[in-house]
């Protein structure tokens, strides 16, 4: 089981982004270069345009946001093929848990 990981609720450490009002939570590095992470946005924030070389795997775990035009609430699932560009707008405190093969690149 030496592959095994776990992100634990307790061990969890919500970081700041440069966008004020969205947070961060790494659950597992990958070895591309990207994540998998929680996003956390307080209402109102937009998460500022972006490209996804890798893609996106999206699951709202709670809230509601509109993602590239799609308007998303908890238990909705958002595939993003690589070289997609979206923004995000929330419309309630949300979080996202996201698969991300590579990193993003803000344009």
């Amino acid at each position: 089981m030496s592959d095994v990981h776990i992100a634990r609720l307790e061990d969890r450490q919500w970081a700041p982004t440069e966008t004020p009002g969205l947070d961060f939570a790494l659950m597992r590095p990958n070895e591309t270069g990207g994540a998998t992470v929680l996003l956390r946005f307080n209402k109102g924030v937009v998460g500022a345009a972006h490209t996804h070389p890798g893609g996106e795997e999206l699951f709202v775990v709670s809230g509601d946001i509109t993602v590239g035009g799609q308007r998303l609430q908890a238990g909705d699932y958002l595939y993003t093929p690589p070289d997609g560009v979206h923004e995000a707008v929330a419309h309630e405190p949300t979080i996202l848990l996201l698969q991300l093969p590579k990193p993003p690149v803000f344009l």
